[in-house]
């Protein structure tokens, strides 16, 4: 049987030696700090803190997406290898970069027609989409083959939960993501929108909550109510945070409390630059497995 790459973008916000343990392999997006162009590689070229810090200074952050010639690049020599492949892209309800890749697929398949290239759409963000990569690389482990794999994904990716809020909305006003009338009310009255990734895998605002401690709580709720087994719930739970950490391990406490049967501690990773672009500094997102996401 031929061996087959698993791969993901880097907006998968998992630590590099994560990525690296589970032989995971990604792409990077990329993105533009008040002019310079920057790889979303994980905090290697610019550290997370710097980025943030950068954010709170004023800076002014653009993203891009990985296009198709630079696909092309980073799937062939997998393929020259003899290796299948299965990528699985960040959400196209919040990016373009499903269609870059499906068009790099489309060259490759015709060089290398022997070879299995698969692009599967997440429907994920972020350390949600991580979890489901981590999910990916135990199935491949446990000897699921490429096509037992491929269809696994697309039966259990609107299981995975994603629930965030923020104490800042300035980047999401600005990204277009909550209205300015409703931002600037928000901001004035300590609103904290609890807001989660639909079953087209697009960012809907849920609820408005106030003050900030309370939509901790909520969130926490959310998955009580949400969660596979409820507060019997063993599965893995991994949060991610954009330069707030005392909030995610608040948030983490609150979890470990009430689910004592989960696999591990909940796993706190950065947003990423690329998410973090959009979120800015002050977001805590929470994500675990659960009942299907549906309108």
């Amino acid at each position: 049987m031929n061996s087959y790459i698993v791969s993901c973008c880097s907006t998968a916000d998992l630590f590099r030696e994560h990525f690296e343990k589970r032989d995971i392999h990604f792409i990077c997006f990329h993105y533009t700090l008040d002019g310079k162009d920057y790889p979303d590689d994980l905090g290697q070229t610019q550290s997370i803190e710097d980025f943030y810090q950068s954010l709170i200074s004023g800076a002014d952050s653009k993203t891009s997406q990985i296009n198709a010639e630079e696909f092309v690049a980073y799937f062939e020599p997998f393929l020259m290898q003899g290796h299948d492949i299965i990528h699985l892209t960040l959400s196209s309800g919040i990016s373009g970069v499903l269609n870059s890749a499906n068009a790099a697929a489309e060259i490759l398949r015709s060089r290398y027609p022997e070879r299995k290239l698969y692009i599967v759409d997440s429907l994920a963000a972020s350390s949600g989409y991580g979890l489901l990569m981590d999910a990916v690389a135990d199935k491949r482990d446990e000897g699921m083959s490429i096509d037992e794999l491929r269809d696994w994904v697309e039966e259990n990716k609107l299981y995975l939960h994603h629930w965030f809020f923020s104490g800042d909305l300035k980047f999401f006003i600005k990204g277009g993501r909550i209205s300015r009338t409703a931002g600037a009310i928000g901001t004035v009255l300590g609103i904290c929108p609890l807001m989660n990734v639909d079953y087209q895998g697009k960012l809907v605002p849920r609820e408005k909550v106030r003050p900030k401690r309370k939509c901790m709580m909520r969130m926490v709720e959310k998955m009580v109510s949400h969660a596979r087994d409820g507060l019997d719930y063993s599965g893995k739970v991994y949060m991610s945070q954009s330069y707030c950490m005392d909030d995610a391990k608040a948030v983490a406490d609150m979890i470990e409390s009430k689910f004592t049967k989960m696999n591990g501690k909940v796993l706190i990773n950065h947003i990423g630059t690329v998410i973090g672009s959009h979120t800015g500094p002050g977001t805590v997102a929470l994500f675990f497995w659960g009942d299907k996401r549906e309108d």
